[in-house]
């Protein structure tokens, strides 16, 4: 099973960028489709992003579409999301999970702990 470490959060203004970081233990990486959620105080977790195992297919939630950019490199075992254009809504703690499909999003290993973004107006 993949082991998940999410890293790159911080306090932002509205309209700032962020890059997180998503870094895999193992070497069955790059077998995984992988997806970005988040969750904000009070409400559920939801699906931000995701990508599949070559990197050439993503999928984008409505909200973030033209915000957000998913990418991976399997050689680095290592998946991002480049956040650009952040708004106070945005604002939740970030996390990464392998899925069995991109289409699906059911997940297939565990959850990181997590990376917290917070975006001031």
């Amino acid at each position: 099973q993949v082991q998940l470490v999410e890293s790159g959060g911080g306090l932002v203004q509205a309209g700032g960028s962020l890059r997180l970081s998503c870094a895999a233990s193992g070497r069955t990486f790059s077998s995984y489709p992988m997806a970005w959620f988040r969750q904000a105080p009070g409400k559920e977790r939801e699906f931000v992003a995701a990508i599949n195992q070559s990197g050439r297919s993503t999928r984008y939630a409505d909200s973030v579409q033209g915000r957000f950019t998913i990418s991976r490199d399997n050689a680095k075992n290592t998946m991002y999301l480049q956040m650009n254009s952040l708004k106070p809504e945005d604002t939740a703690v970030y996390y990464c999970t392998a899925v069995r499909s991109i289409w699906t999003l059911s997940r297939s290993g565990s959850w990181g702990q997590g990376t917290q973004v917070t975006v001031s107006s």
